[in-house]
């Protein structure tokens, strides 16, 4: 990828969307094996430590899924799909402090009752509010 700014169009609210729908079922099963995983290594099930920690790893492993593809080349496979891009404000490529912001705001606006997505309709720029809040912007490539 070049470091030059990137020329692409604002995706619409309902492109954005669906590739959200099916980075859920990426998300599902990139989780699912890694909780496989999880559950072979730590068998004891019964300790009160165990439902905290495997939380806390499976958010790990959702950052590491999508700051990993985030910052190498800006999309996962679903956003290549819908031929989506995460770019900085400026059209730039993103850096990891920008990702790892992207992904902590928006988990949280997930968690809020997806507050975060809902922010679009209200946003001068049709942005999430984990794009704002981080400095990001998700941008429709050509091609």
């Amino acid at each position: 990828m070049s470091s030059g700014p990137i020329e692409a169009s604002m995706p619409g609210f309902g492109r954005r969307l669906l590739s959200m729908i099916y980075e859920s079922l990426m998300l599902v099963a990139v989780l699912f094996i890694a909780g496989f995983i999880f559950h072979l290594v730590f068998q004891n099930t019964s300790s009160i430590f165990f439902r905290p920690a495997f939380q806390i790893y499976l958010l790990l492993i959702g950052g590491i899924y999508f700051t990993w593809f985030w910052t190498h080349g800006g999309q996962t496979l679903p956003m290549q799909t819908w031929k989506l891009r995460v770019v900085a404000a400026d059209g730039q490529r993103i850096y990891l402090k920008q990702a790892v912001a992207r992904y902590l705001f928006a988990v949280i606006g997930f968690f809020l009752l997806g507050c975060g997505i809902l922010w679009a309709f209200f946003d001068r720029d049709g942005l999430f509010l984990h794009d704002r809040l981080a400095g990001t912007k998700i941008v429709r490539i050509e091609g």
